[in-house]
């Protein structure tokens, strides 16, 4: 019986794996090794492109209203953007900040534009300001735009999590985010808000018209929008880059870094220690950032290592810069389009080898391109190439005047020249604050704003310096909207902040909805001030292992003064009916 065992004992033994003549297997090499994907392909970039986007997508004679303009995050001045997170925030303060009560109603703000163009939505007022509002019932301006945050948050949600998207929600994405921001004014007037619309208008070209499959295989990431992702962040760099050796002369004798973690919109637990850096630090920091931003985005162009090089680094930046401070979603946005430096074999280790994933199956295609294989060239195909063409031309037509401002001395940074804002200019930081103030709201019970003895309560903001012994927040990437123009307002008068007032009016009648964007309203549960005022601090960080720090003192501040005086409901009755906002609701 023994002689039947031993056929059986070679079959075992030789089914154990391949003989030494025998074929590799699928997505194994002749070595027996995984594979390797081959360069040249983005399939797998485009999956990670569409996530990574969809994660920051989840913000008589008229006188012609003032186009919201884009402020520098970075600078105290304004200048006349696929996301869960942008969405979220939409949805949790669009009502409070431009709803039907809100502190600046963007229905004032579309009406205002339909005075301008002397009747009602015709095509000046449409193209002026593009918006989904315009065909929609006003009467209701919180349900529509809640509506348009949730229809954002649904979809670019569902895209984070698949990874699968189409020209068609991608287009939706786009047209929800734009819809808010052109009625946005102020709170939505921040360089990213123009640099998320760019970025998803390319995106709309990543992906199949109507096919909902993460590896599409009539439709190939296209080397164009690949490109166009490149020559966004190579924009994006070198604007910055430029607007800071040609703006503020701390960056020229390497001094900005000595102030700018104090001085940032909204710094973090991490900016506190930072601070405190030798200062040699400080100077290899703003070499470093010279070299990041005009020296390192020409990598992209010098072939594919140098753009991986250039991927890696960019990234690496915005990480630091992302742990160093709360500037929103923009270090986030900012790593979506370093995402296009990788081909399939860069981004390949991120996808499991298991036969059947998705790396297996684009090795498979890849193989079959080496041998050849080509599927028949269709309609459709032919028809999208002409789409990505037309696509490419057009970006190359709006970016003249974009080159033109990057090479010119006088730069404008954060502006768009077109109101779809499909190709922009970018900077960040073109000066840097030397000093930090703040504006403190604060209310009192007393009938009396000037009596000696009248006692005065600090409102607390939800993430900008309030209480010295408040430890910095860490939120990055949400964003704080109101928190970052309370920044801005300390740079100016309250002349210049109209918004400021209606905040104060709101504080009078301790208001619910405007309530929720504060961290602390020292007259909850009880009757609301008779009187608020605004003042105006000087605040530095204390020394860490200080006096201060020792009796649990983040900041120590200095009055300045008044920023606006005591007011009470009477004294902004006039002022709210000159700009239309509602009186009533202060009664």
């Amino acid at each position: 019986m023994a002689a039947p065992e031993e056929p059986l004992r070679r079959r075992k033994v030789g089914s154990a794996g391949p003989g030494p003549g025998s074929p590799p297997g699928p997505g194994r090499d002749p070595a027996g090794c995984p594979a390797r994907l081959g360069a040249g392909t983005f399939w797998l970039t485009r999956i990670v492109l569409l996530r990574a986007l969809a994660f920051v997508y989840c913000e008589s004679r008229a006188r012609a209203p003032a186009r919201a303009p884009l402020r520098d995050p970075f600078t105290p001045r304004p200048l006349s953007a696929g996301s869960v997170v942008a969405f979220l925030v939409a949805f949790h303060q669009n009502k409070q900040l431009i709803g039907d009560r809100g502190l600046l109603p963007c229905r004032l703000y579309l009406r205002s534009v339909q005075q301008h163009f002397r009747g009602g939505a015709g095509w000046d007022a449409v193209s002026y300001a593009p918006t989904l509002l315009w065909l929609l019932d006003w009467s209701h301006m919180d349900s529509n735009l809640d509506a348009i945050a949730l229809l954002g948050l649904g979809v670019s949600s569902f895209i984070l999590v698949t990874g699968c998207a189409n020209m068609v929600l991608m287009a939706a994405l786009w047209v929800l985010y734009m819809s808010l921001v052109n009625v946005g004014q102020v709170w939505y007037s921040f360089g990213w808000e123009s640099q998320l619309l760019e970025t998803g208008f390319l995106g709309i070209f990543l992906c199949p018209l109507w096919t909902l499959s993460r590896l599409p295989r009539g439709t190939p990431t296209s080397q164009i929008v690949v490109w166009g992702f490149r020559w966004l962040i190579f924009r994006i760099m070198l604007g910055a880059g430029l607007i800071k050796i040609r703006g503020d002369q701390c960056w020229r004798d390497l001094t900005c870094m000595d102030f700018h973690y104090e001085t940032q919109p909204v710094p973090n637990p991490v900016a506190y220690f930072l601070h405190r850096s030798p200062w040699w630090v400080h100077r290899i920091e703003t070499l470093g950032n010279h070299f990041l931003e005009l020296v390192v985005p020409f990598f992209v162009f010098l072939g594919r290592r140098m753009c991986v090089l250039h991927g890696v680094l960019q990234i690496l930046f915005q990480v630091v810069l992302i742990i160093s401070g709360n500037l929103s979603f923009l270090n986030w946005l900012t790593i979506v389009p370093s995402i296009a430096c990788f081909d399939d074999a860069t981004l390949g280790f991120l996808f499991p080898s298991g036969p059947g994933g998705l790396k297996d199956q684009v090795l498979k295609m890849q193989k079959k391109e080496g041998q050849g294989v080509q599927p028949m060239p269709r309609y459709g195909c032919m028809v999208r190439q002409a789409v990505n063409l037309a696509m490419g031309v057009l970006v190359a037509w709006l970016s003249i005047p974009v080159v033109l401002n990057l090479l010119s001395p006088k730069q404008v940074m954060n502006s768009s020249f077109n109101p779809l804002r499909i190709v922009n200019t970018y900077g960040a930081f073109g000066s840097i604050t030397k000093e930090r103030t703040e504006v403190i709201l604060q209310g009192t019970a007393s009938p009396n704003a000037s009596a000696p003895d009248a006692v005065w309560e600090d409102y607390e903001f939800k993430c900008k310096p309030g209480n010295l012994r408040r430890r910095p927040c860490l939120i990055s990437p949400y964003h704080h909207r109101l928190d970052w123009l309370m920044w801005f307002a300390a740079f100016q008068t309250y002349e210049h902040n109209e918004w400021i007032l209606h905040l104060a009016g709101k504080l009078l009648v301790n208001d619910a909805q405007t309530l929720s964007l504060l961290a602390f309203n020292p007259f909850a549960g009880r009757a609301p001030p008779r009187w608020v005022r605004g003042e105006h601090y000087r605040y530095k960080f204390s020394q860490p292992g200080g006096g201060h720090a020792a009796d649990g003192k983040w900041w120590i501040r200095r009055r300045l003064g008044a920023y606006f005086p005591p007011l009470s409901l009477q004294d902004l009755k006039g002022y709210f009916k000159a700009r239309e906002w509602p009186y009533t609701e202060l009664e």
